[in-house]
């Protein structure tokens, strides 16, 4: 059999650990391991991964020690093309040319919207496995890179700190998650910030200067705001303004994270998720299972169908909202 893997959408710390898990598992199971690169561009382009022999099939060698490193030595993009029709029938119709038996994307949302697309014209198997920071694909608790991006949002905001309470100011740290307020609560929490905003909750300005005068009044000269990108205001800088204009107590500062909680090495959380994720995708595959995600509930690996994934949006835990509230008090 052979197997390829690619990786599409943004770029996730322990990427490359799946990548290392797929190939070998494949490999001591008797099979070839195709490396894909730059997603479905990349398949569209017939890029792929050439390992020491220059041979366009993955070796053990090509995965050694990449475990440890952030970003993905296959490449990731994502590609307009792929979504049209005629770039869905080229894309089956090369991994018919390369005699591919089945494809294991990594990714989030739109890779998986892209696999079911495939899939329509492309009889070979397809197993998922969610790699993406912000957490917000249904059937997994979490995704391949999430835990790597909180670390990193933390450890910033722990050094924000410093100069939050030298300057007595207060900063908005604007994270990742248009959609999601995963990486925005968990942040906020670990990092003991007083206000969170993120765009399950409704964001009343009215309330944040009440709540801001009261921290105040009790002697608080420093405070940390996490905003997430998706909030109904804008991100950090529209709310910023908003405060302003509103009356807030504290001089203000606006960092917007960015790109950089993409980076890094993952977290041994992130290496461990990935690890077994890819392992069960290819013991999937050569249990003749297609057409869904590998995923992990309570501990428990599961298969879960791609459209399911994605069939609506999954919401941040309500008790974690109250804890901030509680803690934040």
């Amino acid at each position: 059999m052979r197997i390829a893997v690619l990786c599409s959408g943004g770029d996730a710390p322990g990427m490359n650990a799946c990548v290392r898990a797929i190939v070998r598992a494949g490999i001591s199971a008797g099979h070839e391991v195709i490396g894909i690169l730059r997603g479905y561009s990349g398949l569209l382009r017939e890029e792929f991964f050439l390992n020491e022999q220059g041979q366009p099939r993955m070796s053990l060698r090509s995965v050694s020690d990449i475990g440890r490193r952030g970003g993905t030595i296959l490449h990731t993009s994502r590609c307009e093309e792929f979504y049209t029709e005629s770039g869905q029938k080229r894309a089956a119709e090369i991994l018919r040319k390369h005699k591919i038996d089945a494809l294991i994307p990594i990714g989030g949302d739109g890779t998986f919207h892209g696999a079911v697309a495939l899939a329509k014209y492309w009889d070979g198997q397809i197993i998922g496995c969610p790699g993406t920071i912000d957490n917000d694909l249904l059937g997994t608790d979490y995704t391949i890179g999430f835990a790597t991006a909180v670390h990193t949002a933390v450890d910033a905001v722990d050094k924000l700190r410093d100069t939050a309470d030298a300057h007595e100011r207060m900063f908005l740290v604007e994270v990742m998650g248009r959609h999601s307020g995963y990486i925005a609560l968990y942040t906020a929490i670990a990092a003991s910030a007083e206000i969170a905003c993120i765009p399950e909750t409704p964001t009343e300005v009215s309330e944040i200067i009440r709540q801001l005068h009261e921290l105040k009044s009790r002697g608080k000269t420093s405070v940390m705001m996490i905003v997430a990108e998706g909030d109904e205001h804008g991100g950090a800088t529209a709310l910023q303004k908003a405060l302003y204009e509103n009356g807030c107590p504290f001089e203000t500062r606006v960092l917007a994270l960015g790109h950089l909680q993409r980076g890094g090495s993952p977290v041994p959380q992130d290496r461990l998720l990935a690890a077994r994720l890819g392992d069960f995708a290819v013991r999937s595959i050569l249990a003749g299972k297609t057409g869904c995600m590998a995923g992990e509930q309570r501990g428990e690996l599961v298969l879960v169908p791609f459209e399911q994934t994605y069939a609506a949006h999954k919401p941040v835990p309500q008790e974690l909202v109250r804890l901030l509230e509680t803690l934040a008090s």
